[in-house]
C-alpha cells in the first residue's frame, strides 16, 4: 500500500500519487498516459496531472488497482 508520506515530489499536488516503492513496470504510464510519465534519471513513475475528467478518473483507479507492489496512492482528495 502506498504511504503518503514517502511519495516523490514530482507527484502534483492532490488525489492521485506515486511512492518510493515504483519499479518502473510502465503499467500506470500504459494506463493512463495523460497523468503519469517517468523520472528518467530516477526510473520510477509520477504523477504529472491529476485526473480532470471522468475517463482520467478512471485511468488513474484502473492504474492504481493493476499496480504489481502498491506504489499509486490515493489520498482521498
Amino acid at each position: 500500500m502506498a504511504v503518503i508520506e514517502n511519495r516523490y515530489k514530482e507527484n502534483v499536488t492532490g488525489k492521485f500519487y506515486v511512492d518510493s516503492q515504483c519499479i518502473d513496470c510502465d503499467l500506470c504510464r500504459q494506463t493512463a498516459p495523460s497523468n503519469f510519465d517517468r523520472n528518467q534519471d530516477g526510473g520510477y513513475s509520477f504523477v504529472k496531472k491529476q485526473a480532470q475528467t471522468p475517463d482520467e478518473e478512471a485511468q488513474c483507479l484502473e492504474a492504481m488497482q493493476g499496480c504489481p507492489v502498491e506504489a499509486i496512492g490515493n489520498n482521498g482528495e
